[in-house]
C-alpha cells in the first residue's frame, strides 16, 4: 500500500459504514465536503454483496437480488464484526444469507464462486470486501489510488469491534487514519461550514438508521465536543416504518384478492413487499402520497394501491412517539432538561420523514432549533452528516505521521477535566443586595479555557460589586391560574370546552448561584457603562480574572484556586 506511513503519498476520504447503507466523500481544495456516487449514480450505497455464479454484485444492484437470490446475498453485517456468534441478533438477516458460526465468530455460507459448493465466508472477508468496492469506487471517481480513511463507527462500537474493522479495512488496501464517532462527525459537518459560528451549545444527535437508532447528547464548548449521554436501540428503527407499511399493504393486497394467501408468508413475496414499501416510505417523504406496485407479488397477482402521508403517520404513530421519547431519554440521561438543548441534529435516513421532524419538535420547547430537511431550510441530508463530518476529519489529518494522530487521540489527551458547574458574575450597585447572574463559562467546559464576556452594570453606575461566582441551572415552572368557575359556566358552548385549552404550565431555565469564588469592586463606574468580564480557568483550577470598566484604565486582576471539576469520556 502506497501511502501507508508516508503521508506524503495518502489519498484519504470519509468513509460512513452503516447497516443498511455506506457512503463516501472527500474534500475538495476549498475544504467542501463532496459525497461521492458510485458507479451506479448512487450517494446512498446499500451495504450489501450479492453473487450470482460466482459474480460478484454490490450495492443497489446486490439489493435487487434479495427477491431471486437471498441465499447468495449477504446484508445487514456491520455490527457482527468482532463479536461472538453466540451475542449477536441474526433478525435483521431473516431475508438474505443467515449468519452461522464459524470458530467462535460469525460467518455466512453462500455460493461465491462458479462452483456448486457453499463456502463459509467470515464477516471480517464480507466487510473487506465491501470497503474494497468503496474504496474502487471513490478511486475511479478521483482518479487517484484511494489508500486512507477516517471511518464513523457508533459510539458504543467496542475494541473489539474497531479492532476488527481497522483489520478488514487493512486488508481492504485503506489505512484506517481515525475512527471517528457518528455523532460527533454529524456535529463537524455542521460547524465545518462557512457561515457557521462557533458558540457554546448543548446539541443532541438524534440517529434514526435502518436496523437501530442512536441518539447521544454532546456539549459543544468553543469547537471542543464532549459527549455527555448515548442511547442505542434496536426496537426504534426505520425497518418498524417499513414493517407498519408491509402490514398495511398486505392487508389491502388480502382484502382485493382473498385466493391470494398472505405475501408475509413466502419469503419472495415478502422480499417484493419489503423493497416497495421502503420505495413507498422514501416517496412519502417527498410527496403527500405515493403508489404501491408490484407485479406478481403473491401467486401470480399483480397489486397496485396508494396511501396518503396522514394515513400512514397515523398507522406509524407509535414508533414517531418512541423515537422521540428516546430523545428525550437521552437528555434525561445526561441530566439535563429539554429546555437546555440549543439543537436537535436529526441523522439516518429516516430523517427525512416530515412526521419525524415533528414528533421530536413536539417533545422540545420552541427554543430548540431542528436541524431537519422539513423544519430547516439550510439543514444538510441527514444521510450524508456523517460520511461529511468524515471527509473533513481526513483532510484536516491525512498529512500527519499515524504516531502523532494515535497520540492526539489517546485518553491522556482527549479525557480533561471538565467543570462540573457554571462560572460567571453578578453585578451589585451599592443600595441593591442581589443582581442578576451572568454565566461566562458554561458547565461542561474542558480546562484550560478562556472567556470574555461584557456585561452591562445597574444603570445608575457608581459604586459597583461584582462577585465572581458557581452558578448551576434550575428550571422555573410556574403553574397557570386556574380560570373562575362562573366564566367557564357562563359559556353557551359547554359541550364544546376542551380542557386542553387551558395555559400550559410556564417553564423558564433560572440561575441559582452557588459558592463565590472571588469578589472585587470598581468604582466611580460611568452611568450605563458596561464591564469587561475575563476569565482565565487552568487545568490544574487556578482561576485567573480581569475586570474592568469598557473604556476605562486600569481594572482589577485576581488570582484564586478554583470550581469542582469532572472528568469527561464517562457517557
Amino acid at each position: 500500500m502506497s501511502g501507508e506511513n508516508d503521508p506524503a503519498q495518502r489519498v484519504a476520504i470519509g468513509i460512513s459504514f452503516g447497516n443498511s447503507y455506506s457512503s463516501i466523500a472527500f474534500t475538495t481544495g476549498e475544504g467542501k465536503a463532496e459525497v461521492i456516487a458510485n458507479e451506479d449514480g448512487d450517494r446512498q450505497i446499500p451495504s450489501i454483496l450479492s453473487y450470482v455464479e460466482g459474480e460478484e454484485l454490490h450495492g443497489g444492484q446486490a439489493k435487487s437480488q434479495l427477491v431471486r437470490n437471498a441465499k447468495n446475498t449477504v446484508a445487514y453485517f456491520r455490527d457482527f464484526l468482532g463479536q461472538a456468534f453466540k451475542s449477536i441478533d441474526p433478525t435483521p438477516c431473516h431475508q438474505s444469507a443467515h449468519p452461522v458460526q464459524a470458530a467462535s465468530n460469525v460467518a455466512f455460507k453462500i455460493r461465491d464462486t462458479a462452483e456448486e459448493a457453499e463456502n463459509t465466508v467470515t464477516v471480517s472477508e464480507i466487510t473487506t470486501r465491501h470497503l474494497k468496492r468503496l474504496r474502487n469506487s471513490a478511486s475511479d471517481y478521483l482518479g487517484k489510488d484511494v489508500n486512507a480513511a477516517v471511518i464513523t463507527v457508533p459510539t458504543n462500537f467496542s475494541d473489539a469491534q474497531k479492532s476488527a474493522l481497522n483489520k478488514a479495512a487493512k486488508e481492504a488496501g485503506i489505512e484506517v487514519l481515525q475512527f471517528i464517532s457518528e455523532p460527533v462527525a454529524a456535529v463537524l459537518a455542521y460547524d465545518a461550514r462557512p457561515e457557521a459560528k462557533v458558540a457554546d451549545k448543548i446539541i443532541v444527535v438524534a440517529d434514526l438508521g435502518g436496523t437501530r437508532s442512536d441518539v447521544a447528547v454532546i456539549a459543544s464548548r468553543g469547537g471542543i465536543y464532549t459527549v455527555l449521554s448515548t442511547v442505542h436501540d434496536y426496537e426504534v428503527s426505520g425497518f418498524k416504518l417499513d414493517q407498519v407499511l408491509m402490514d398495511h399493504f398486505a392487508k389491502e393486497f388480502i382484502k382485493k384478492h382473498k385466493a391470494g394467501g398472505d405475501p408475509r408468508e413466502n419469503d419472495r413475496s415478502l422480499a417484493k413487499l419489503k423493497l416497495e414499501c421502503e420505495a413507498v416510505k422514501k416517496a412519502l417523504s417527498i410527496g403527500t402520497s405515493a403508489n404501491f406496485s408490484v407485479e406478481s407479488l403473491a401467486n401470480g397477482l399483480d397489486f397496485t394501491a396508494t396511501i396518503n402521508r396522514s394515513r400512514y403517520e397515523l398507522l406509524a404513530s407509535k414508533h414517531f412517539a418512541a423515537f422521540a421519547r428516546l430523545v428525550t431519554h437521552a437528555v434525561e440521561k445526561a441530566q439535563l432538561d429539554p429546555l437546555d438543548i440549543s439543537e436537535i441534529i436529526l441523522a439516518g435516513g429516516n430523517s427525512h420523514t416530515p412526521k419525524t421532524a415533528s414528533a421530536i419538535q413536539n417533545a422540545f420547547p420552541e427554543t430548540t432549533t431542528i436541524l431537519a430537511p422539513s423544519t430547516s431550510p439550510t439543514a444538510i441530508n441527514p444521510n450524508e452528516l456523517s460520511v461529511r463530518g468524515a471527509a473533513i476529519q481526513a483532510s484536516l489529518i491525512q498529512e500527519f505521521e499515524l504516531e502523532d494522530i494515535d497520540q492526539s487521540t489517546h485518553p491522556m489527551v482527549t479525557v480533561t477535566p471538565h467543570l462540573s458547574h457554571a462560572v460567571g458574575v453578578l453585578c451589585i450597585s451599592g443600595d441593591e443586595s442581589s443582581g442578576i447572574f451572568h454565566a461566562i463559562v458554561d458547565a461542561e467546559t474542558s480546562l484550560p479555557v478562556r472567556r470574555t464576556a461584557i456585561i452591562a452594570t445597574p444603570r445608575e453606575g457608581g459604586n459597583v460589586l461584582i462577585k465572581l461566582c458557581e452558578g448551576s441551572r434550575h428550571i422555573k415552572v410556574t403553574k397557570p391560574e386556574p380560570k373562575p368557575k362562573q366564566e367557564r359556566d357562563s359559556d353557551d358552548d359547554d359541550d364544546d370546552y376542551d380542557s386542553e385549552d387551558e395555559e400550559e404550565e410556564l417553564r423558564e431555565k433560572t440561575w441559582k448561584v452557588g459558592k463565590v469564588l472571588s469578589e472585587a469592586a470598581l468604582r466611580g463606574v460611568k452611568k450605563g457603562a458596561k464591564i469587561e468580564v475575563q476569565i482565565n480557568i487552568a487545568a490544574d483550577l487556578k482561576v485567573n480574572c480581569i475586570f474592568r470598566e469598557v473604556g476605562g484604565k486600569g481594572g482589577v486582576r485576581g488570582l484564586l484556586s478554583g470550581p469542582k471539576v469532572q472528568q469527561n469520556g464517562s457517557a
